[in-house]
């Protein structure tokens, strides 16, 4: 029986060879498609992204002031100089402590606010359960009445950043035994320390020009 040639074989293999080199045509065409798929989903998911964060990011500008709530506290956020003050303390712990920073978030948003002073009856009438406050060296003021009727209070640490207290600051005090206050400090607003009955001496430094 005569062998085939290579000529012949060749020949017959050609239709199989050009048959697998479509089919790996075709999967690499298909491969490619689905690989330009996953690119476009990555660019519009990029894209969705962006203005997301561009859309929060011109909200939050567009308003100088927000009022947010974040656990124990609540914050008023100034957008412009990206500080904030604190409100309101709505927790029911013993020690406290006032973060330096507050961290603003939206959606895919996120800022960063110093905490700078402690409003107007911030603490007003946490007179059953708050003993120390840990105010941080970011503060520069505490606002009138901010600690009004705390009588469980016993200490607070002011920071060397204070300049201000505000009027009857620590008015009912009545647990506070003394108090530190640092040479920072150029006005004691009035009756600051009215009503402190355990309080058996403050010490005034010379910075001091209002009372």
């Amino acid at each position: 029986m005569r062998r085939p040639s290579c000529v012949e074989r060749v020949t017959e293999l050609a239709p199989r060879s050009l048959y697998l080199y479509a089919d790996l045509i075709s999967i690499n065409r298909q491969e490619g498609a689905i690989g330009k798929k996953h690119i476009k989903m990555k660019k519009i998911f990029t894209l969705r992204f962006m203005l997301i964060s561009l859309f929060a990011a011109m909200s939050l500008a567009m308003n100088a002031e927000i009022i947010y709530t974040y656990g124990i506290f609540n914050y008023k956020l100034d957008t412009e100089t990206k500080t904030a003050e604190l409100l309101k303390y709505d927790g029911s712990g013993e020690e406290v402590v006032i973060p330096e920073i507050y961290t603003y978030y939206k959606e895919n948003y996120k800022e960063n606010f110093t905490i700078i002073s402690l409003s107007k009856r911030c603490f007003y009438e946490c007179s059953s359960y708050v003993t120390s406050v840990k105010i941080p060296p970011t503060v520069t003021s505490l606002g009138d009445e901010c600690f009004w009727g705390c009588s469980s209070i016993i200490s607070i640490e002011i920071p060397d950043s204070v300049t201000i207290l505000g009027d009857e600051c620590f008015c009912g005090c009545s647990s506070l035994t003394s108090v530190k206050i640092p040479p920072t400090i150029t006005s004691l607003g009035d009756e600051c320390f009215s009503g402190c009955s355990s309080l058996t001496s403050v010490k005034i430094p010379p910075t001091v020009t209002s009372l």
